[in-house]
């Protein structure tokens, strides 16, 4: 049974963790910067339903991305270098959050409250969340979002407008991310989308040993500018 979260920003390690439903590990608490941050650092996210209680999550294994294996087909680089695209980082986070909560076939992006909106906005505000923008022709088509601290990256939730353009943010953002010497994309669960990007499975075990590396590395805050 997950355990009930105390008023201080602490986990449980997440070791204790349920198999079933697999990484549930605690409920309760708040959105608050401080636990967000705490979470993070642990390999800890949230992820509820509005309505139910904060639930707090830790998978075993993880789904990571190193930013320097990032696949990159012939196709989706044609389109990168043809399509007339434009990639911002950090000047429209707000609206990426809410293109990711918009309705979707996959439902995934129910999960985003409002409340989660608020949440991560806070993030941002303090130098730790981010987004990544696909724009064409003047219009928001694509991107995500995330957390970063340290030299560690934690994706949270995609979206796309037009084909390919939440995978072009996340080329840009990997190549970006290489250059500053990040060591991992966080995607938390399996998806052959991910998958098909380079993405693999990692043990909870050794995915918190190189975080508790990456972590304790400068810190880069927001919002963030990419080099050309």
């Amino acid at each position: 049974m997950s355990e009930r979260l105390p008023d201080t920003p602490c986990f449980p390690p997440v070791e204790t963790a349920l198999a079933d439903p697999n990484g549930l590990l605690a409920m309760g608490g708040d959105l608050s910067v401080e636990r967000l941050l705490e979470a993070y650092r642990h390999g800890i996210f949230p992820w509820f339903n509005p309505g139910e209680p904060i639930l707090w999550w830790s998978p075993d294994p993880r789904m990571v991305l190193v930013p320097g294996e990032v696949c990159v087909s012939r196709s989706l680089a044609k389109r990168i270098r043809n399509g007339g695209f434009e990639v911002r980082v950090d000047t429209a986070f707000a609206e990426v959050m809410r293109a990711c909560a918009a309705p979707r076939e996959d439902a995934f992006g129910t999960w985003i409250s409002p409340a989660m909106i608020a949440a991560y906005t806070r993030l941002f505000d303090a130098g730790y969340a981010h987004s990544v923008e696909t724009w064409h022709d003047g219009r928001l088509v694509g991107g995500l979002y995330g957390v970063a601290i340290g030299r560690m990256f934690y994706g949270e939730s995609m979206f796309s407008r037009e084909p390919d353009t939440s995978k072009i943010a996340l080329v840009r953002l990997a190549q970006q991310l290489q250059r500053w010497e990040f060591g991992l994309i966080d995607c938390q669960m399996e998806t052959p989308h991910l998958a098909s990007m380079g993405a693999r499975t990692m043990p909870r075990a050794t995915f918190t040993a190189r975080l508790a590396e990456l972590v304790n590395l400068p810190h880069l805050p927001g919002p963030w500018t990419f080099e050309l």
